[in-house]
């Protein structure tokens, strides 16, 4: 088993910044490929960014490219997210979730292990 447990969202302004954080806990959480999924109200999940096991390969967006960045401490057992230049529809709630194995996939089936989610709200 793995624990995921987001942090960081939070109310920010047009072109404000946001670092979200996702600590894992359990069953060697640095083997596992992580992303970060959103939900928007009213609109469908879509992942924001990804990343392997290593850090090495990354997903991002394209709403997102440029703008965010993922990345992964495996020392710390976290992923984060840094969100720069935010906009309103960035707002959402973001989702952490971990998949067994090296590699991201942008299918949420194949994620085993979800955290519970943070609120990002972007005011313009």
């Amino acid at each position: 088993q793995v624990q995921l447990v987001e942090s960081g969202g939070g109310l920010v302004q047009v072109g404000g910044s946001l670092r979200l954080s996702c600590a894992a806990s359990g069953r060697t959480p640095s083997t596992y490929a992580m992303g970060w999924v959103r939900q928007a109200p009213g609109k469908e999940r879509e992942f924001a960014a990804a990343i392997s096991r290593s850090g090495g390969m990354t997903y991002y967006a394209d709403s997102v490219k440029g703008r965010f960045t993922i990345s992964r401490d495996n020392a710390k057992n976290t992923v984060y997210l840094q969100m720069n230049s935010l906009k309103p529809e960035d707002t959402a709630a973001y989702y952490c979730a971990a998949r067994i194995g090296g590699r991201y996939s942008l299918v949420e089936s194949e994620y085993d292990y979800w955290g519970q989610g943070t609120q990002v709200t972007v005011s313009s």
